[in-house]
């Protein structure tokens, strides 16, 4: 006889611990132990949360390498049948081997689940035919388990599920998300029950009165947007740092559409257009996806949704100064250019209403779409077509982490027929649907990469832009692990090609994400290692960092609500010297519109105590010292980067945070 030496780790999550009799079978190249009755004298306190308890496993003869395990439990005659969240199985051979298994999934049924050894295989180098086997049923379950559904035709697919209890229970909410999910949410709205402030629909009569909205619900960047912003200079910093940096370009033409001269910009012959576009000095921001929508109905009224542009001059002084705005896409004498020197209500009520736009445009193509609905393909697919014995799986699957439920609960709660995106914002409803078929469409591979994007919209030399500098620090730090993680996998262009597992997986993404649309650069195929990295490293940094940063600051910049309307219903001035303080407050949404608003932004903007920053890896799935040793390297180089942002920070008026690496989550997961 030779024993096996199998130590078990049940999970910390809560409900990790099951009362049932737990059963083991262990499968190697040489044989099969008998399925064995994991008891010993601590009896059920063997698998309670957080318990770690090993057992001996005799058989016959060696079982040569173990390829896999087979688990199951069973309830016991007086007790129901319980979840069971095992994290891993370790397994000492006689020979001295030490064999891991990694699981991190809830066994929920008395049925056997096979979970493989820890060394990480691609298809073409999982020889053994047990592997082979049971990569393939795995595959076939997962099929199964993760369909694809349509949810709006003409967006990217999603995960078939009728109800957040529905999905696969490995990509549900911990009790603690759940918990505190709906507490924030309940507290959110049960602050504005007691104020009244949910069912006012009556427009605002004094700007004061909005601070009331949630004034126990503040941060200090909301308190210093509330201070500034009527200023130029803090426009123009939003457009760069705040919660949309990825609309603003250089500007090297005027659009034919956008007749600004430089009389209008540059008085008593200053400064000409041509020559500070030619000195790279002149931005763009241009609205153009919104253009031609019908706008929501609120309360009963008419609301109002503009496709504005803007142009922007970089200083001598280094700040970005809003020098013009047309509040429409067509030209004419009803849509009137709007300068600084306007007065003082014209100009302002031009930046409530691009504020405005910003925030649908945000809100549906920056966040909802580009972070948000790309992350749940990726998940979706790397979960039906790469089974966790892939050294893919193991890097990418801590970047799905409650991306599905997250997604599955927007859909019910913000973007539904009753969600509150769709009832209380201008572009709810069918614009909505428009603006994101639109921008899904104009959707490119670069735009996707910051580093090319950066390039592709002319601002790698546009100072105080911490949106990029973070960005692209970050996008380099993960390229360098994914380069280092995989090319240990991958040695030759060849292997990458011949993979199918791989190439099912992009070929996924292309068609349930892009919808297969051509001419975006998006790759259907992967054909080398290097192309391999790329795009492993535009799928981490879309799900974690660009998340973090379209998302975390949300309520910093919307908290306060003349700065980021939700919606505008009085329409534009059509022509100059007609505003007043009367006017933008009748502009302004309805007072319950703007709670409803203020009261989502503040959900999703709150980080959960469960929380894992990027680079952080609570889960072994990787096992050879190669990997370990890469993940150990990517977390030191974080630790640095987030250590000189936290310098550079304190010197800064408004701290830009929302790319430091403590603070980036490894997944969408609010």
């Amino acid at each position: 006889m030779v024993n096996y030496k199998v130590t078990v780790s049940t999970g910390n999550l809560a409900g990790s611990t099951t009362f049932n009799n737990v059963f083991i079978k262990l499968v190697g190249t040489e044989g099969e132990s008998e399925q064995k009755w994991l008891i010993d004298l601590n009896g059920p306190l063997d698998f309670i949360r957080g318990a770690v308890a090993s057992f001996t496993v005799s058989c016959p003869t060696s079982l040569g390498k173990l390829v896999l395990i087979e688990l199951n439990k069973r309830p016991h005659v007086l007790l129901p049948e319980g979840s069971w969240f095992p994290a891993k199985v370790e397994v000492k051979s006689p020979e001295g081997n030490t064999y891991h298994f990694p699981i991190y999934r809830w066994i929920t049924d008395s049925e056997v689940h096979r979970f493989r050894e820890a060394t990480a295989l691609t298809v073409l180098e999982d020889k053994h035919h047990l592997g082979q086997y049971s990569r393939q049923q795995e595959l076939k379950e997962r099929e199964q388990d993760y369909r694809w559904d349509v949810y709006l035709e003409g967006i990217p697919h999603s995960i078939k599920a009728e109800g957040p209890l529905s999905l696969p229970a490995e990509v549900r909410f911990s009790f603690t998300k759940t918990t505190e999910f709906l507490y924030t949410s309940a507290t959110a709205l049960a602050e504005l029950q007691l104020k009244g402030l949910d069912e006012c629909r009556k427009p605002w009569t004094d700007i004061d009165a909005i601070d009331r909205v949630f004034c126990c619900k503040r941060t200090d960047i909301s308190d210093y947007v509330q201070e500034h912003w009527k200023e130029d200079a803090f426009f123009g910093y939003q457009m760069l740092n705040g919660a949309n940096p990825i609309l603003i370009r250089r500007c090297s033409v005027l659009p034919k559409n956008f007749p600004v001269t430089d009389d209008m910009v540059f008085r008593n012959g200053q400064g000409s257009l041509k020559g500070e576009m030619k000195r790279g000095n002149i931005f763009l921001c241009d609205y153009k996806r919104l253009d031609g929508l019908k706008a929501n109905t609120i309360n009963g009224k008419k609301q109002y949704l503009e496709a504005p542009l803007v142009l922007f001059h970089k200083r001598p002084d280094d700040k970005l100064m809003p020098i013009a705005i047309q509040l429409k896409q067509t030209p004419g004498p009803d849509n009137p250019i709007f300068l600084p020197t306007d007065s003082e209500y014209d100009w302002l009520l031009a930046k409530i209403f691009v504020r405005s736009s910003d925030f649908s445009e945000h809100q549906l193509n920056t966040h909802l779409l580009r972070t948000h609905l790309l992350a749940e393909v990726f998940a979706v697919s790397l979960l039906r077509n790469i089974p966790m014995v892939h050294p893919l799986h193991k890097l990418l699957v801590p970047h799905t982490r409650y991306t599905l439920q997250i997604n599955h609960l927007a859909r019910q709660l913000l973007i539904s027929k009753t969600g509150v995106f769709t009832q209380f914002s201008s572009s709810g409803g069918e614009a909505m649907i428009t603006i994101l078929k639109r921008s899904l469409s104009s959707i490119t591979y670069s735009s996707l990469c910051i580093p090319d994007d950066i390039v592709e919209r002319g601002l790698e030399a546009v100072p105080n832009f911490y949106y990029r500098d973070d960005g692209l620090k970050l996008w380099d730090i993960i390229h360098r692990f994914v380069q280092g993680v995989l090319g240990y996998y991958y040695k030759t262009d060849k292997e990458v090609e011949q993979d199918p597992e791989l190439q099912k997986w992009v070929k996924d993404i292309v068609e349930h994400g892009f919808l297969s649309q051509e001419g975006n650069g998006i790759p259907k195929c992967l054909t080398s290692v290097v192309e391999l990295v790329k795009f492993v490293t535009m799928v981490i940094f879309t799900g974690s960092v660009q998340h973090s940063a379209v998302n975390s600051g949300q309520y910093d910049y919307g908290g306060w609500m003349p700065n980021t309307p939700i919606s505008l219903q009085q329409p534009p001035p059509t022509k100059k010297g007609t505003s007043s303080e009367a006017t933008m407050l009748a502009t302004f949404p309805d007072v319950n519109t703007t709670a409803q608003g203020m009261a989502t932004m503040w959900l999703l903007s709150k980080q959960s105590s469960d929380f894992v920053s990027l680079g952080r890896y609570p889960e072994d799935h990787f096992c050879e010292e190669v990997p370990v040793k890469m993940i150990k390297k990517f977390q030191g180089e974080l630790k640095v980067l987030s250590a000189a942002i936290k310098a550079r920070n304190k010197s800064l008026a408004v701290p830009y945070t929302y790319m430091d690496p403590d603070l980036v989550e490894n997944s969408v997961a609010i």
